[in-house]
């Protein structure tokens, strides 16, 4: 199964939510077309929600990078939510914790775009 994405919007953050795995092929091509469309849409405040991402391999983590750029370039900001313990020690074994504002709570993860 690869990754199923859906948006939904909190105030003026736009919040995708992740579910099942970004992986080579499918699964990191539709999260790459759908932060392309929100960055050329100017959605500035992007929330990935990966409570549900059971996996991510290295084509996923280099889409993660790709699309956090793609959104910093549009003047925007993106923010990881609900790290499974998985995808946490994954990002922390790649050094990419550091790069990423990460949030477990999502109320917290909306107001710190204020």
């Amino acid at each position: 199964m690869s990754v199923k994405l859906t948006t939904r919007q909190v105030g003026d953050v736009t919040v995708i939510d992740a579910v099942g795995r970004i992986t080579l092929g499918e699964g990191s091509s539709t999260f790459r077309d759908m932060i392309r469309d929100m960055a050329a849409a100017g959605n500035k405040k992007v929330l990935l929600n990966l409570g549900e991402v059971s996996y991510i391999d290295s084509s996923g983590i280099g889409e993660l990078v790709s699309g956090f750029t793609t959104i910093t370039n549009h003047g925007g900001n993106l923010k990881l939510l609900n790290l499974t313990k998985r995808v946490k020690d994954l990002l922390q074994i790649t050094k990419l914790y550091t790069v990423f504002e990460v949030h477990d709570d999502e109320a917290g993860a909306v107001r710190s775009f204020s």
